[in-house]
């Protein structure tokens, strides 16, 4: 996406030049038209007198016969040639419509999420936003069409609404009053409120009575809400006055994933349970790796992050340098991140599931391979087999949530469970992104140089399935993480199996 900004402002110089060249060839023609102009009138006030010069007689016949055909070519003449052929060549690199859909659902997400109105996201209220990006009538129109598009009719309520208050604002639009009502009043009845649907229906035929689907749809409207009045031996009422239409006004579906409202409550930092009690249990201490010569000079600075299960953070776990020397070796690679299908065990994309993932060997570079060392330095754990640097991105809009799974079926049998997680964060994030643990209400957040590390099994070998997290999406900045892991093959003496789950 970085790229395709510098891709735009390449247009943007292309398509100057473009007009700076029909201004020229515009201007050349109103020359060739102003002296044609006085010409014309002078021969046309007395053509035998103005022929009778045997000069004009030829410059006549000169003009019709060449400059008139000069003048054509020069009409002829496309300077759009240019500026087509540019955008041919970037064409290839755009966002296409699945594109486009993809960011306005992340929008959703992150209204979702963050519990953020729509009027918040039109007008670039957005916390740790210091560039103001707002939403025209049409921007919301089509957020709100791309919602009902997927019957998503919750969002589509919220944007279109949003984008007819700012039309009743008076606000520049091209999308009519009229479409904004037929999607709204249908949407809102879709939601279950017949009242509100009547009078936005009604809205809509006092501005367009010959609406094709208006007149239907209130007699539609109003039959239903009769019948249900009746059957609740009720009197019919005239529909309440339309109120504007607010977050939390209509309860959004339930999602498929159980454990959303806890997961989308810990990334706005609710429901974390971190007592004072607890806090004054976690302490900070230099780490030598028990004593490996690498770290005995300098050891890394330890922080407790979380006591039980125990999660800790390094600092200064990676330089500038060699995170930029990892963004680079990745950018190349990116790829849509992959989750494994439970019932296949085949790797698949999944719609909650939008960042952009790479992996690096050691052998490709020598920072990869220094990081991976003093991986296996600070958490004396055997990195021969764990698996490659993955790297993540969240440059998209939006967030990816992942329950990370203990084991990948197809190395069981070979390198064993998934022991243990290191995480470089590798960008600090202004809004959001944080590292949720729903299983014990944790909330880690991005630092960048810093890492993250904990146990995702218990000595005897079994899964710690508090351990399962989810990273929450980013509200305002860009997510860059690392992440390392560890299997059990090789690690029988570096951290012995215990009796009991919790040895």
């Amino acid at each position: 996406m970085t790229d395709l900004i510098y891709t735009e402002k390449e247009l943007v110089q292309s398509l100057k030049e473009y007009i700076q060249a029909e201004e020229s060839k515009l201007a050349a023609v109103k020359s060739w038209a102003n002296k044609l102009d006085v010409l014309t009138r002078a021969s046309t006030s007395d053509p035998e007198v103005y022929l009778a010069h045997p000069v004009n007689a030829y410059k006549l016949m000169k003009r019709l016969n060449t400059e008139w055909s000069e003048l054509e070519s020069l009409v002829l003449q496309d300077p759009s040639d240019g500026f087509i052929s540019n955008m041919t060549v970037h064409r290839q690199y755009f966002p296409d419509e699945e594109d486009e859909k993809g960011a306005a659902k992340a929008l959703m997400r992150l209204q979702d999420t963050y519990k953020l109105d729509s009027e918040s996201f039109s007008k670039g209220k957005l916390p740790g936003m210091h560039h103001n990006a707002v939403l025209t009538v049409d921007d919301c129109y089509d957020m709100g069409k791309t919602a009902y598009n997927e019957a998503d009719y919750y969002h589509a309520v919220l944007w279109m609404q949003q984008a007819l208050r700012q039309m009743d604002a008076g606000e520049e639009h091209v999308v009519s009053k009229a479409d904004v009502l037929d999607y709204l009043s249908y949407s809102v009845y879709q939601m279950g409120d017949l009242p509100r649907a009547i009078e936005l229906t009604r809205r809509l035929v006092a501005i367009d009575s010959s609406h094709q689907r208006a007149g239907g749809n209130l007699r539609y409207f109003e039959n239903l809400l009769s019948k249900q009045l009746k059957e609740l031996n009720q009197e019919v009422q005239e529909p309440a006055t339309e109120e504007p239409i607010q977050l939390g006004t209509y309860k959004r579906p339930k999602d498929y994933l159980p454990e959303r409202e806890i997961y989308e409550g810990l990334c706005r930092g609710e429901g974390v349970k971190m007592t004072s009690e607890r806090r004054s249990r976690l302490y900070c201490r230099y780490h030598d790796g028990n004593r490996n010569p690498r770290l005995l000079l300098q050891p890394m600075k330890e922080e407790d992050e979380w006591d039980s299960p125990h999660i800790v953070r390094y600092l200064n776990a990676l330089s500038d340098s060699e995170i930029e020397k990892i963004k680079e070796l990745a950018k190349p690679r990116l790829a849509r991140a992959t989750v494994r299908d439970p019932k296949t065990g085949v790797l698949t994309t999944a719609n909650y599931r939008v960042s952009k993932s790479a992996w690096l060997e050691g052998e490709e570079d020598p920072v990869i391979e220094r990081v991976n060392q003093r991986i296996e330095d600070i958490t004396g754990l055997t990195t021969q087999t764990a698996e490659l640097l993955q790297v993540h991105t969240t440059y998209y809009i939006g967030l990816y949530i992942c329950k990370h799974l203990l084991q990948r079926p197809q190395d069981i049998m070979v390198d064993g469970n998934r022991l243990a997680t290191f995480l470089n964060y590798m960008s600090d994030v202004e809004a959001g992104g944080a590292t949720v643990f729903p299983d014990f209400g944790a909330a880690i957040y991005p630092k960048k140089g810093t890492a993250v590390f904990w146990y995702n099994l218990f000595r005897s070998g079994e899964g710690d399935y508090r351990t399962r997290h989810a990273a929450c999406p980013v509200l305002v900045g860009c997510k860059w993480v690392s992440n390392k892991w560890i299997h059990e093959r090789g690690q029988e003496f570096r951290r012995p199996c215990g009796l009991t789950e919790v040895d």
